[in-house]
């Protein structure tokens, strides 16, 4: 794809003053890093704050009174009886089991926020629309920025600009006036830290972007560390960690069904792919999910096969790379469920080299997420 014919974000001419590395990304053209580079910018978010330009993400406001009842039918989450002013991680899965996407449900009182994943947004609007058009009115938020405030000083940062945030804690929503811009807030992220994501009118997102940046403890950050951040705290990347193939149990994602959605419960089933799901909590998989801490300093990517100390292909590795904050490369992956106990020792294969590997507890790093 040409630079031309890449979509840009509001911020486009900040980033570019800021001289970012634009690289396309989901159609978007999108910084990858700064000038100081990824290494400088992951330990800087780890450190201060770090803000973040994902306004190339989807944006979809469901509102209506069945909304939330529709949403459930595609979703094997509890999203009925989530309170005003509350948001929620969520899945949409397919007939197979398998994940559609994974998203953030957010509900504002009169109405439901979903943010999807970028790559997946077209596909996310079609289906939604082909599934819930009867329920409830579904409009896609073309006209908004979003932008992502991370890091232990986050909300330091932001109580100056509104100290009503500081009420927040990790998951609550509201609409709050910043920089007398009317936006739509969370206090969450994809880094492992504390922090927001503020969904605003485009028109305001400059502005806002440059108050934040003005402040001493904030400075802007690319993709490259938002991924080496998201994979510190072990969360998943759709398209790598988590895929149509891939069940939430298999991904170790079983803790964001709800029991009410499980079998016994009282809105058990109902959602695509519901027969296989809820036999795999019941019956547990051939495979799984895990952390793989790298004995060495060689990185493992994506794609490497995992082996057992017979030789036997035993799974693959489906994110891998160099974590700053832990000082040496960690990767996760997939293995059969025999092998996923912390301290199993497998190789991976670099370059048809075998790497030693170890099963690790996620997330490498703690999370630091701020529950009051």
């Amino acid at each position: 794809m040409t630079e031309s014919a890449l979509l840009t974000t509001p911020l486009d001419t900040l980033h570019r003053e800021l001289g970012a590395r634009l690289v396309p990304f989901a159609g978007y053209a999108m910084p990858v890093h700064y000038s100081a580079g990824i290494l400088k910018e992951h330990l800087h978010t780890r450190m201060a704050v770090g803000l973040f330009d994902v306004s190339h993400m989807g944006q979809i406001k469901l509102t209506g009174a069945g909304a939330a009842a529709a949403l459930e039918r595609l979703a094997p989450m509890n999203i009925r009886d989530m309170p005003p002013g509350r948001q929620r991680y969520a899945l949409l899965t397919n007939d197979q089991g398998g994940i559609r996407d994974d998203l953030m449900v957010s509900h504002y009182g009169d109405f439901l926020l979903l943010v999807v994943n970028a790559a997946c947004k077209a596909e996310d609007i079609a289906y939604l629309r082909a599934e819930l058009a009867n329920d409830c009115a579904i409009e896609v938020l073309e006209d908004r920025a979003l932008l992502a405030l991370q890091g232990p000083l986050a909300a330091t940062v932001l109580t100056r600009l509104s100290p009503q945030v500081a009420e927040l804690t990790f998951m609550d929503v509201a609409q709050i006036t910043i920089a007398d811009s009317e936006c739509w807030i969370s206090r969450s992220g994809y880094t492992g830290e504390d922090g927001f994501e503020i969904s605003l009118p485009a028109d305001c997102a400059e502005n806002l972007a440059r108050r934040l940046l003005a402040e001493d403890e904030v400075t802007s950050i690319g993709l490259g560390a938002r991924d080496s951040l998201r994979l510190e705290a072990g969360l998943c990347l759709y398209g790598h960690d988590i895929d149509a193939s891939t069940t939430p149990v298999e991904a170790s994602l079983s803790w964001a069904i709800q029991k009410i959605r499980r079998q016994g419960g009282e809105r058990a089933g109902g959602f695509p792919g519901a027969e296989i799901i809820l036999n795999q909590l019941e019956q547990g998989v051939a495979r799984q999910r895990v952390g793989l801490q790298v004995i060495g300093r060689a990185p493992v990517r994506e794609g490497a096969e995992l082996i057992d100390t017979t030789g036997q292909v035993v799974g693959r590795v489906t994110s891998g790379g160099f974590a700053p904050s832990v000082g040496k490369p960690v990767a996760m992956g997939y293995v059969a469920s025999a092998l996923a106990a912390p301290g199993t020792e497998l190789q991976a294969l670099v370059r048809s080299k075998p790497v030693p590997v170890e099963v690790a507890s996620l997330p490498f790093v703690p999370h630091r997420y701020y529950r009051g």
